[in-house]
């Protein structure tokens, strides 16, 4: 999987300098600098250089609170990581957004299979296997709450909620299902005057954080 990511990243980054919350700025000596969107300008960040540096920066939101969701719309700002290499910005990627290069290279080569939501939930077991219990009704607001771009997540979802191919959530605009719109200025821009420029955090199965929201609705927690 690791000789099919490289290629597609490199394809990817011609026509796209942004992945989530992260801008991508290749500088005349060839560094590759990684910051958060609302950042580029600015030029009192702290400096970091090793793709390791993802994982602290990923950790926690500007407030403190730990990011259990690495693709949440809540990555902190003030850094700016200098990498040398298409090698250590995969890696770097990765672990601001695990899985999601993998993902993306999958997708690009049409080899990516998704699974229904409903295939999910039945396949869980232990404390979790009461969510598969979850109404059609209540499914429709918890993925309209919890995957919403705005505050949610910012993944594409590719997957239906049964096997029907039932949408995953009439509460989620058509965009959230579009791999072609950035997700990031969803909740301010609509999808024709918003170019192809981000490389898209793709969402291929439901999450285990959103199985565990299901499992609280079942329990009326």
């Amino acid at each position: 999987m690791l000789n099919a990511i490289e290629p597609a990243l490199e394809i990817a980054l011609t026509d796209c300098r942004r992945i989530g919350q992260i801008a991508i700025q290749k500088l005349d000596d060839g560094v590759l600098a990684l910051s958060h969107r609302d950042d580029e300008t600015r030029n009192d960040l702290k400096l970091f250089h090793s793709p390791e540096d993802a994982i602290e920066i990923a950790k926690f939101d500007d407030t403190g609170n730990y990011r259990p969701l690495k693709t949440a719309p809540n990555l902190r700002r003030g850094w700016r990581l200098e990498l040398a290499t298409l090698d250590e910005l995969r890696r770097a990627l990765d672990y601001f957004y695990p899985g999601r290069l993998a993902v993306f290279a999958a997708w690009k080569s049409g080899r990516l299979r998704t699974t229904p939501l409903r295939d999910t939930l039945d396949r869980q077991s232990g404390m979790y296997r009461v969510a598969a219990k979850i109404s059609d009704e209540q499914i429709d607001c918890v993925v309209g709450d919890f995957c919403r771009s705005d505050g949610g997540c910012l993944r594409t979802i590719l997957w239906k909620r049964d096997k029907q191919g039932t949408v995953a959530s009439t509460k989620l605009p058509p965009e959230k299902f579009d791999p072609a719109f950035d997700q990031v200025r969803a909740p301010t821009r609509s999808r024709s005057t918003i170019p192809a420029t981000a490389i898209p955090l793709l969402c291929q199965e439901a999450c285990n954080l959103l199985v565990a929201e299901c499992r609280k609705v079942v329990k009326g927690e």
